[in-house]
């Protein structure tokens, strides 16, 4: 069941983006809220739990690169719903997961949709940070500071080369979905970046293990060894 809110100053678009939600979720639809402001959209972003953000970036001269960094830090995902077309690289750099151009239509906009659950990574992403929350205040993580990320519940562990530790807000599942090419879903629990791959090591009883570069061992799952041996080729 879907929670989704819209954050558009336009009432003819935002009514437009209601109806075509509506329309592909029906019935697995929990809730929709429209909101023609920053400030209104953030505030109910603090009070309310959401799955899909639609966000615009011009917003009566606001700018939503402002807030970019705090809504892509959520445990959902954002959506971009602009004219600003310009700005699709660097939204997607953020790690958005689509960014839908103005004019839109009702397919262009179910597209975005089902890649809330495709297991195919967007060949459109060049996420090249991570924003986590921490005491209060958003920090960027650059990906290519990642060692590994493990999976912790709804949450996800970023852990870094410098032996730091930090904790995103996004599930495996979801950041798996954002990040680019260069990372492989190695097991259940766990997503590296491909650079960070020494070597495979098979077990007694069919048991693979990863070395990383760093002399760390990682699980691998069964059914995902093949493809990361294709991949480490």
């Amino acid at each position: 069941m879907m929670k989704v809110l819209i954050i558009e100053d336009e009432g003819r678009i935002a009514k437009r983006l209601e109806r075509m939600t509506r329309t592909f979720f029906e019935e697995n639809l929990a809730s929709l809220a429209i909101c023609d402001s920053l400030q209104k959209g953030l505030a109910y972003i603090e009070e309310h739990q959401i799955d899909i953000l639609l966000l615009d970036l011009n917003l009566n001269g606001e700018n939503g690169f402002d807030v970019l960094e705090s809504v892509v830090a959520g445990s959902f995902h954002t959506i971009i719903v602009s004219a600003y077309t310009d700005k699709a690289i660097l939204a997607f750099s953020y790690g958005v997961l689509d960014f839908v151009p103005k004019p839109f239509d009702e397919q262009r906009l179910g597209m975005a949709f089902k890649r809330i659950n495709a297991k195919v990574k967007n060949t459109e992403n060049s996420m090249k940070f991570l924003a986590v929350k921490k005491a209060g205040h958003l920090h960027l993580i650059d990906i290519h500071d990642l060692l590994y990320i493990k999976g912790a519940g709804i949450y996800s562990e970023l852990h870094l080369k410098s032996g730091r530790l930090e904790l995103h807000d996004k599930s495996l599942e979801m950041l798996e979905q954002l990040l680019p090419q260069s990372f492989e879903r190695i097991h259940k629990s766990y997503i590296i970046p491909l650079a960070q791959a020494e070597k495979i090591i098979v077990q007694p009883g069919s048991k693979y293990n990863l070395l990383l570069k760093n002399g760390e061992l990682l699980p691998i799952g069964r059914l995902r060894y093949k493809n990361l041996k294709k991949r480490l080729l």
